[in-house]
């Protein structure tokens, strides 16, 4: 696929890539989010794995109390992923599909994330 510009991925990744342990807390979860202005991080498990705002609410909104469980209980796995050099209009089409709005961006290894808002941004 071609893009009008050709602006990739790696041209609005955020980096440095933040990340969180799966014992973690959805309270230490939620209050890291909150810090760096950020609405997801990655968890550090096989498979690869997120914890998202939509996550720590639907937690939450079941009763949860934030303080007791791990993210590991509320973490999305099995989470796609894109690669730096695709094009901002396919990651739009993949956030999409799958009805997604934070995707790893990973080159081997994690590198950075990328989300609707910043698909948004550049397209807008």
């Amino acid at each position: 696929m071609s893009s009008r510009d050709g602006t990739r991925v790696a041209d609005v990744m955020s980096t440095p890539l933040e990340t969180i342990a799966a014992d973690a807390t959805v309270q230490e979860a939620a209050r890291r989010m909150h810090e760096e202005g950020i609405s997801a991080l990655v968890v550090l498990t096989t498979p690869r794995a997120i914890i998202s705002s939509t996550d720590v609410l639907a937690a939450v909104a079941e009763g949860a109390t934030p303080s007791d469980i791990r993210v590991s209980d509320v973490m999305t796995t099995d989470v796609e992923t894109v690669s730096p050099d695709l094009y901002m209009e396919e990651v739009a089409a993949m956030m999409t599909t799958y009805g997604i709005k934070h995707l790893p961006v990973v080159d081997d290894d994690y590198v950075g994330m990328v989300s609707s808002t910043d698909v948004a941004a550049h397209l807008s």
